[in-house]
C-alpha cells in the first residue's frame, strides 16, 4: 500500500502517541513517544525533523525523527516506528532515508547517529541500507522489554571522515575497538600508537559516599556556571538533570539520569574528567541506588589520562565515534565507555555480521577488565 510522508504537526500528537503505544506498549522509554509537552516542543521549536507516514485513507502508520544539537552539528535518529500492520514493505527504510536526507540538506549537520535495539537484526539492516556505519555495541544500555543492549551507528556528511585529526596514542584496552572500527567504518588507525595498560587499582569500595543532588533546574544553572564556554560542554543531545558531588568537594559530576530507561550518562566532570580518580566505585554505587544499572561517558579519544582513569574503574570501551566533533577545520574522534551493574547476557542478542567485530572487541576488553589472565592462572 502506498503511503504519504509529511512533516509532523501539533494536531498529530494524539495519533502519534497511539502509534508508539501500539508499537512499543508501555515499555517505550523515550518521552518523544509519550509526553505531549516534549512532542509539541520538538515539532514547533525547529530543533527536530519529524516525518509521519499516512495511508491514502489518512491512517497514521509510521514516524521518524532526527533531533539536532545545533551547537555540535550532530543529530540523532529516534522514534522510528511502523505500525505492526504495515511492516515488511520497506516503510521503515523509506522513513529513515527521507528524514535523514531532510536533516542533512540543511547543511547544518556533520553526522547523525542512531542507537539501535539488537533484539532482532531488522533495525540494523534498516540503518545500514541508509548509509549508517557501525560504531559499537553497548550492553545492558536500556530498559525496554527487560534489560536490552544497543548498537551505535552513524551516518556522515560528505568529506567529514576525510578530515579527522590524528590521535597519537590510546590505552591498549582500546586497540580491539579501533581495529573493529577500521574494518567496519573504513578509517585508518594504523598511525595510532598503543600505550600499555597501567596496573592501576580499582577504586576502594570503602571510599567516601557520593552525594546526589536531584534538582534539574538547579543542576542546569550550575552546569552553565561551571562550564560557561560552550566548547567545554560537549555531550550532544544530553542535558544534565542530576549532580554527583564528592564529599570533600574534589569534583562535581553532571549526569543525565533516567531511572525509567535504567541508564545514566556522565555528561561532564568539573574541574576535569580525571578528577573522579579513586571515586568512581562510590559514584557507581550512588547511580545504581538512583535506579540506573547502566552508566556511560563520552571522552575524547586523545584524552589518555581520562581514559585510563575510567578504564581502571571498570568502564569498558564500547563504541568509537570517529570525526564526532568539529573544531575549526578538523574533526576529532570520541569514545564511549560504559559500565553495567547487571549480568550481561548475549544469548538473546541478534548481532549482525557488521557488528560481530565490535562484539569481539567488547568481550576482549571486558575480559581484560574483569578477568585478568594473571588471576585466572593462579
Amino acid at each position: 500500500m502506498s503511503v504519504v510522508l509529511a512533516p509532523a504537526a501539533v494536531q498529530d500528537i494524539a495519533e502519534l502517541r497511539q502509534l508508539y503505544f501500539e508499537v512499543y506498549g508501555h515499555g517505550y522509554p523515550v518521552p518523544l513517544g509519550s509526553d505531549p509537552a516534549v512532542m509539541r516542543r520538538l515539532i514547533t521549536d525547529g530543533t527536530a525533523h519529524w516525518l509521519t507516514a499516512r495511508t491514502p485513507r489518512g491512517d497514521l502508520v509510521g514516524s521518524a525523527v532526527v533531533q539536532t544539537d545545533p551547537g555540535s552539528r550532530i543529530g540523532k535518529l529516534v522514534g522510528l516506528a511502523v505500525h505492526p500492520g504495515h511492516r515488511g514493505g520497506g516503510l521503515a527504510s523509506r522513513l529513515t532515508g527521507a528524514v535523514c536526507a531532510e536533516a542533512f540538506a540543511t547543511g547544518r549537520l556533520d553526522s547523525v547517529y542512531a542507537t539501535v535495539r539488537v533484539v532482532t537484526e531488522g533495525p540494523q539492516h534498516v540503518v545500514v541500507r541508509n548509509g549508517f556505519r557501525p560504531l559499537g555495541l553497548m550492553p545492558n544500555a536500556v530498559e525496554v522489554e527487560g534489560c536490552e543492549s544497543l548498537a551505535l551507528f552513524a551516518r556522515y556528511a560528505d568529506g567529514v571522515l576525510d578530515r579527522r585529526a590524528p590521535v597519537e596514542r590510546v590505552p591498549e584496552r582500546l586497540s580491539a575497538l579501533l581495529s573493529a572500527a577500521s574494518a567496519g567504518i573504513g578509517i585508518d588507525c594504523s598511525a595510532t600508537g598503543i600505550v600499555p595498560d597501567r596496573a592501576a587499582a580499582r577504586s576502594a569500595s570503602g571510599a567516601d559516599p557520593i552525594e546526589l543532588i536531584d534538582a534539574p533546574a538547579f543542576v542546569r544553572r550550575r552546569f552553565l556556571e561551571r562550564f560557561p564556554d560552550a566548547g567545554d560542554r560537549f555531550f550532544p543531545l544530553h542535558t544534565p538533570n542530576a549532580l554527583l558531588v564528592a564529599a570533600d568537594g574534589g569534583f562535581e559530576a553532571y549526569a543525565d539520569l533516567d531511572p525509567v530507561a535504567g541508564s545514566c550518562a556522565l555528561v561532564a566532570v568539573h574541574p576535569r574528567p580525571a578528577a573522579v580518580a579513586g571515586a568512581l566505585e562510590a559514584l557507581m554505587t550512588t547511580v545504581t541506588r538512583a535506579g540506573a544499572d547502566y552508566a556511560e561517558t563520552l571522552l575524547p579519544l586523545a584524552d589518555t589520562e581520562a581514559l585510563e582513569v575510567f578504564l581502571a574503574s571498570g568502564f569498558v570501551p564500547s563504541a568509537v565515534y570517529p570525526a564526532m566533533r568539529r573544531i575549526d577545520d578538523r574533526f576529532h574522534d570520541y569514545v564511549v565507555l560504559s559500565r553495567t551493574s547487571r549480568q550481561i547476557d548475549f544469548r538473546t542478542t541478534a548481532v549482525s555480521p557488521l557488528l560481530q567485530p565490535y562484539l569481539g572487541a567488547y568481550l576482549s576488553a571486558w575480559t581484560a577488565t574483569y578477568l585478568p589472565l594473571h588471576e585466572v592462572s593462579r
